[in-house]
């Protein structure tokens, strides 16, 4: 019974992996933040302040109720401070999902309020502003992130 549960759970594991794999948009697999860069987290946290902090709160704290959408049927926005998911992405992954929205990402998206921001940021500007919201990051979730993202390297 252990040994089924096992290769399950190892299934599972694989079957996630070449979604995430599948899933990632061209041209996003060079992405990589830089948390340590102050000229970079700088200017993210303007770009921040100015596209996200509207519906993302300005402490990165998101929108309530965010796992469950609203009555107009769209997820609200997700706090992107350590008590929310978005550390649980890759780079590339996170770098895509700003570019191009939840629906440019997956197919049968779930309704969501998040804007493409392709053409109204240029890719650097989406590095800096992730890049900032990952500097805000206890060094814990940051290392946890860093090997989300060696994993996700090939």
């Amino acid at each position: 019974m252990r040994r089924l549960a096992l290769i399950g759970a190892g299934g599972l594991v694989l079957v996630g992996a070449v979604a995430a794999l599948l899933l990632r948009p061209a041209g996003a697999e060079g992405v990589r933040l830089v948390p340590d860069d102050a000229a970079v987290v700088a200017q993210g946290t303007e770009v921040y302040a100015t596209e996200c902090a509207a519906c993302h709160g300005a402490a990165l704290e998101g929108q309530p109720d965010w796992r469950a959408p609203g009555p107009d049927g769209l997820l609200p926005a997700p706090p992107h401070d350590a008590s929310g998911h978005t550390w649980h992405h890759d780079d590339a992954t996170l770098f895509a999902l700003t570019k191009h929205g939840l629906a440019g990402l997956m197919e049968n998206a779930p309704p969501s309020g998040m804007p493409a921001y392709e053409g109204v940021l240029t890719d650097a500007e989406i590095v800096a502003v992730l890049s900032y919201i990952k500097s805000t990051w206890p060094d814990d979730v940051r290392a946890r992130h860093d090997d989300i993202n060696d994993r996700a390297r090939p």
